[in-house]
This record gives C-alpha cells, sequence and structure tokens, in this order.
C-alpha cells in the first residue's frame, strides 16, 4: 500500500449492503485492506438509522434521534466517503437511501456537502449493478459531492469473487481494487473540502 499523499484523510466507507456476511460487505473490506497509507478508513454504519422523517427534525421540542446524529457527526467528521453497494431493483437498497436523505438533512445543514466520493457496485449478475451506481450518483450532485467519474467500478458475477476461505479469488481482481483505491486516495486529496 503505497502512500500518494503527506496528508492522512479520514474516509469514511457507507456500505448499501445490511447482511453481515454480504459479499458487499467481504468487498468493502478488502478494498479498506488495499487502501493507500493516506487513507484513515472507519465504517459508517446505517442499520439503526430510523428512518427519515422531517417532523423529526423540525420540531423545536425534540431532540432528533441520536443515530442521526451519530451518523452525521461521522460523515462531517471525514474527509471522503466511499460507497459499496448491491443493487435492489436497479436502484440502492432502502438503508442507503434512507442514509443519504438523513445525512443530507434539515435541508441547510448537508453533512455530505462538498465531501469527495466514490462508488464501488457490485452484483450476481453481469452488469455489476449498474444502475445502483448510477442512480446513486445522481443523488450526489445533488449533494454537491465530488464523484470519482474514472476509473468506474462495477463488479459483475460478485458470488464468484472470494473463494471458499473468504478471499478474492482472482489475483487481477486484488490489482483492480487496489489501482482504484490508489486513484481515490488522489481525487479525495486534490478535492479535500476546505473547512469552513
Amino acid at each position: 500500500m503505497t502512500s500518494t499523499n503527506s496528508h492522512p484523510l479520514a474516509l469514511g466507507v457507507i456500505v448499501g449492503s445490511l447482511r453481515a456476511d454480504s459479499v458487499t460487505r467481504r468487498l468493502a473490506n478488502e478494498l479498506v485492506a488495499l487502501a493507500p497509507a493516506d487513507f484513515h478508513p472507519r465504517f459508517i454504519e446505517i442499520g439503526d438509522l430510523p428512518l427519515y422523517n422531517e417532523d423529526l427534525d423540525i420540531e423545536v421540542a425534540a431532540e432528533p434521534p441520536a443515530e442521526w446524529a451519530r451518523f452525521r457527526s461521522e460523515v462531517r467528521d471525514s474527509d471522503a466517503i466511499l460507497f459499496v453497494t448491491p443493487e435492489y431493483n436497479r436502484s440502492v437498497p432502502a438503508p442507503l437511501k434512507n442514509a443519504i436523505d438523513v445525512g443530507s438533512a434539515p435541508h441547510d445543514q448537508n453533512a455530505f456537502d462538498g465531501l469527495p466520493a466514490a462508488i464501488v457496485s457490485a452484483s450476481p449478475g453481469r452488469m455489476g449493478a449498474f444502475g445502483a451506481n448510477h442512480h446513486l450518483r445522481q443523488s450526489l450532485v445533488f449533494l454537491d459531492m465530488p464523484t470519482m467519474q474514472q476509473p468506474e467500478l462495477y463488479l459483475g458475477g460478485s458470488s464468484g469473487l472470494f473463494d471458499g476461505e473468504g478471499a478474492l479469488a482472482d489475483p487481477a481482481v486484488t490489482e483492480l481494487l487496489t489501482r482504484y483505491m490508489e486513484r481515490f486516495a488522489s481525487w479525495a486529496s486534490r478535492h479535500r473540502r476546505i473547512a469552513a
């Protein structure tokens, strides 16, 4: 893992699948393990977030749910966000969409604002969750997150990515993920959010 930058970057990793041993979670773990030393990664969990309800943000007498506050704080404490997602019905899983809604609210307090991002998507089919990847990109445009355009990373045949021991089965995939994370470190460094 080589270094491309002298200023460490806090990398928030958001996984779209809630299943503990999902292929998506395993893939995210591999991406973190292969990331260059520039990144200090931390998973930002989304499974405990109550569904977004604007009433809970605008009621003066009520505090927003503690889980929302925790999530928003962890996003704000990041210098970059890596999204790793499967595809459900040609889109992102509902928990991931909910996390985006929670993190971007209230309207004038978008925690994602200005954070450089990258998206890795995977599916058992050949298209590698292309639909989810691009649907998520639409949201990130609105959130004002500079999102790495190239290289794109869609991993088809995700059920065959790992061997019986849970390791990546193909050295070429390991090399692909390594190069992707190196490029993202460079991208994130160039587009690092300026503190207000």
